[in-house]
This record gives C-alpha cells, structure tokens and sequence, in this order.
C-alpha cells in the first residue's frame, strides 16, 4: 500500500483520525448552515419563510455546483501531485471561507462564500482516495463506512452547533468553525504523509479533471457507470434532509433553531453509528448487494412516513430511525473501488464527488420548489413532507437501477497489495 505504517499503532492512526476530521468539516459545512441559515437570510433581506427556502435553495445549489466542478480536478490533482499538498491547502482554503461568511452583510457575500466552501469542501474525493490507498480491498467497505460515520458526526456537530451558537448569533457558528478548520489543517501539517508513491502516480489529465471527462474515462465500464448513475439517484433523493428539513420543520411543527439542530443532531449520531459501526454487521450478513437492496427499501418507508407524519414527537423518534438505511453508500463505494485500479482511486473518488455534487445541485433545486408549491397559500393540496414523497420514488426507481446490474460483467478486483 501507498502509505508507510510505522512500528507505533497511535502513530499509525494519526493519519487516518485527521482524514476523518477533515471529512467532518466538510460534512459540517453543509449542516451548520440549515438551523441558522433561514434566519440569517430574512434578517439580511426580509422576506416570507418561503422566499428565504427559495434563497436557500441557490445558496445550496451553488455550493453543489462547485463541488460538482472541482470533485474530479481535486481527485486527479491527487493523483498526480499527492494527497497531502491538495488536502493542506483546500483545509486552509476552508478556514478563511468561514471567516468570509461571518462577516458577510449581503446575499451576495453570502452566495461567494458559499462558493468557496463548495470548492474546499470537494476535498472528500481527495481524503476518500487517501482510505482507497490505504485500505485492502476486503477492508473497503467498512472504511468506507467510516468515510459515513465522519459525515453524520460532522452532521450531528453542524446542526448542533449552529442551532446552540445561532443564540450568540447568526454569525457565532462560522467563527467557531474557522477555528476548527484551521486547527485541523495545523494536524495535517504534522501527521499527514503521502500516499502517492511513483509506482501509483498519474500523470494529470484535463480530460479526467472534469465531470463529463471523468464520467467518460471511469463510466465507460458499464457497471461503474450504472452504479455512478444509482449513486447519484440515491444521493438526490437523501440530500432531502439538508435541502428542507429546517423549512419543513419550522412549517410542519413550528420548531425554532435549536429543536432543528437537535433533531438533525440525532439524526447524525444515528447516522454515524450506522456507517462506523453497524454496517460491519450488515455487510457480514447481508452482503454488498442484499446491503444495498435493504437499505433502498428501508429508506423508500422512511421517507412515506416523514411525509406524512404531522406530530413533532413522533417525527423526532423517526429522525434518527430514518438513518438505518444509510448503508447503501459505503456499500457502493466499496464496490466501485474494488473495480478501479489503484492510479485511477483518485479519479474515482472524484467522480464519485461530482455525482454526489450534482445530485446536491438537484435536489435543493427541486425540493425547495416542491415544498414551496405544497405550502403556498394558494395549494390546491397542503402538504410540508411532499419533498419526502419525492425521495421516496427516487428510491423506487434506484432499486430498478440497481437490479438490472444482473446483466453487467463481474467485478474486477485490484491486484493484489505488497503490506509493509
């Protein structure tokens, strides 16, 4: 493998640890925003709950544009130059992003800062390769579960401190979490090796630096194309969380920041016990495809009930329950990587990125209109959750995608790995 393991276990873990933070924030950068974000848009602009969904929904979508745009270059710039360089830089990228967010005093500054946090935050294809380089490939799928165990941590901890510090003040939160970024790129500094070794090492490529090129070179393979195809069908429909659940929770229930950010918050703790934990189990009993056909399933329920559940209590017992069937994409990924060679992990992971960028671009774009046509005083039908009744046949039509993958090739596993 790329990376050296030295004789000190701590040591060797060090680097995985701030992999896993580096996730997080990128994971907190989507869900600080969502307790906060509604309040701090009508206190700059004014307005109606549903006009600030609306600017919500560009603020996320233009985050989700970036990452879509940047997912592919980030992976191949890895591969060429390394992980560490692209990771360290990105990290300090971030930091000074959440700076220009706090002191923004118009939506425009806003949508800018949203910008830049969609090109740092596309780091995930970078740190996911960095797992790919050090992982065997019958350790793939529970570190990448872990990749979702950093993500629902970082979705527990944004919510939650946007929805605690929002009482400080709208503009606490991005402070707070400057301070995070950059003491994680400082950990970077010292513990970070490279991974990238000659005998891995790509040559850059603009054809594989963008989404369409990187979606041409990598999903030729009619089975990683499919499953890019699942993955972003599947991605658009759970992306319904960060994309409404504060405009859905305030109009359903009447709920303020801070029961937002708790709710999110269980939600992310499940979320993270799932992908950290769980999904071992999952995958020793069910397999990769049996894991992914129950967690379509699972979360296809999920969702019908959020849509049509009209008491807060009983939607805060299902929050955290909807993450049970957050196994599908660690599942996923595991199979894709275990299709790529070792040069190519990068560009994966950043295709991957692009796919779930798009869908992040999709989704705020269409639940947002969809919730704002279900809750306008002149709807025909009343209806806050229809978003979820949306994801729900998302889910259907996944499971149709996933189940014509009988037809495809079988998997090409990676060559063997010399361990040091």
């Amino acid at each position: 493998m790329g990376a050296n393991r030295t004789g000190d276990p701590m040591r060797a873990r060090l680097p995985l640890l701030f992999i896993l933070t580096t996730l997080m924030i990128d994971a907190m950068g989507i869900g600080l925003v969502i307790p906060v974000m509604p309040q701090l848009i009508r206190d700059i602009e004014g307005g109606t709950l549903a006009q600030a969904a609306l600017w919500g929904g560009i603020f996320s979508t233009a985050y989700a544009v970036m990452q879509f745009l940047c997912g592919p270059l980030l992976g191949t710039l890895s591969d060429r130059f390394g992980r560490r360089p692209v990771l360290l830089i990105t990290l300090t990228i971030m930091a000074l992003d959440y700076v220009v967010i706090a002191v923004a005093m118009n939506v425009w500054v806003l949508l800018f800062g949203r910008i830049i946090g969609g090109i740092a935050a596309s780091t995930r294809s970078v740190a996911t390769a960095f797992i790919a380089d050090i992982s065997s490939p019958e350790e793939k799928a529970a570190r990448f579960g872990l990749v979702g165990a950093a993500f629902g941590l970082g979705f527990v901890l944004g919510p939650l401190m946007g929805g605690l510090l929002a009482e400080l003040g709208t503009r606490a939160p991005f402070w707070a979490a400057a301070a995070l970024a950059t003491a994680n790129m400082l950990l970077g500094v010292m513990v970070l090796p490279e991974t990238v070794t000659d005998r891995i090492r790509r040559p850059f490529s603009w054809k594989r630096a963008n989404p369409l090129g990187a979606l041409l070179d990598l999903g030729r393979k009619e089975r990683v194309g499919r499953l890019t195809f699942m993955f972003f069908l599947y991605q658009t429909a759970f992306f319904v969380y960060p994309a409404i659940w504060a405009y859905y929770a305030q109009e359903r229930f009447d709920w303020g920041p801070r029961t937002i950010g708790l709710s999110l918050g269980l939600f992310g703790i499940s979320l993270a016990i799932v992908q950290g934990w769980l999904i071992r189990y999952v995958l020793a009993w069910l397999g990769d495809r049996k894991t992914v056909l129950y967690g379509i399933l699972f979360n296809a329920a999920a969702f019908l009930a959020l849509a049509m559940v009209s008491s807060g209590t009983l939607a805060l017992i299902l929050t955290p329950l909807a993450a049970l069937g957050a196994v599908v994409i660690p599942a996923l990924q595991a199979m894709m990587s275990r299709a790529i060679p070792d040069n190519a992990q990068g560009g994966l992971q950043g295709l991957l990125t692009s796919a779930g960028a798009l869908a992040m671009i999709v989704s705020p774009a269409v639940m947002s209109q969809v919730f704002w046509v279900a809750t306008a005083e002149s709807t025909a039908v009343y209806l806050p959750g229809a978003p979820f009744l949306v994801s729900m046949l998302l889910m259907v039509v996944c499971a149709v995608v996933f189940l014509g993958r009988k037809r495809m090739t079988p998997p090409v596993t990676d060559p063997p790995r010399a361990r040091p």
